[in-house]
């Protein structure tokens, strides 16, 4: 462990559950590398991931953005490519982009495409499953409405996904954001976790809430904090 680490470390009260803001600030205060760190959220949850109705997953749109310029590849033909290139989109195409991606090409952070073309978009699915990258109609990334589905995407649209353990891991901003946006994130998403949760999951569901930086310790959020309903 480096000493910069050590020494952050030093900041954080062993035990102690910190309110969401004071949590928030202590990250920020507590980086100490040269880029610009990504702070995630991890929420515990009182779930069983063996179970698929237990399963949470879902997607939120963050008022101030991810920090982080995305990539979208809308797949769509005729007036849906305009569409999508009218919205924001940065690269569009059916075939030729179908070809490119067996080739090697991946050089997008996110993929949307209209229902017409997933016949040939789900021959990729080897390549853009593993990667998060295939488009879902649960996640509104196959649609029509191309775009609304490129603006949200563009303006902070993340999904979430509880892994094997129960735990969902998700990304509420940059350490330059102010402290204000990163709570009014966060709480966003806490909120959409909230609501997603399972009928069938009993007793605590929110078990614990940590915050962190790309290359900092975790620092633990008290529950309290953030009012009734959690």
């Amino acid at each position: 462990m480096g000493k910069k680490l050590i020494s952050v470390k030093e900041k954080i009260e062993k035990g102690k559950d910190y309110s969401l803001e004071d949590a928030i600030k202590l990250v920020k205060d507590s980086s100490y590398t040269k880029f610009n760190e990504t702070i995630d959220l991890a929420v515990n949850l009182g779930i069983d991931p063996r179970k698929s109705e237990q399963m949470v997953r879902g997607t939120v749109v963050l008022p101030h953005g991810t920090g982080k310029k995305v990539r979208v590849l809308v797949f769509a033909k005729g007036e849906k490519e305009k569409e999508a290139l009218d919205a924001g989109a940065d690269y569009t195409g059916a075939e030729d982009i179908v070809e490119k991606i067996n080739k090697g090409w991946l050089d997008f952070d996110k993929a949307v495409a209209t229902p017409d073309v997933m016949g040939m978009v789900g021959k990729l699915g080897k390549i853009l499953g593993p990667r998060g990258l295939m488009p879902n109609p649960k996640l509104g990334t196959v649609t029509f409405d191309i775009a609304r589905a490129v603006k949200e995407i563009k303006a902070g649209k993340v999904e979430y996904k509880a892994d094997k353990a129960g735990i969902v891991h998700i990304t509420v901003g940059k350490v330059s954001f102010d402290t204000d946006k990163l709570i009014d994130n966060a709480k966003t998403v806490i909120g959409s976790i909230l609501k997603a949760k399972p009928a069938s999951s009993k007793g605590k569901y929110l078990k614990r809430i940590s915050i962190s930086s790309t290359m900092g310790p975790g620092v633990a959020v008290d529950l309290a904090s953030l009012g009734k309903g959690v």
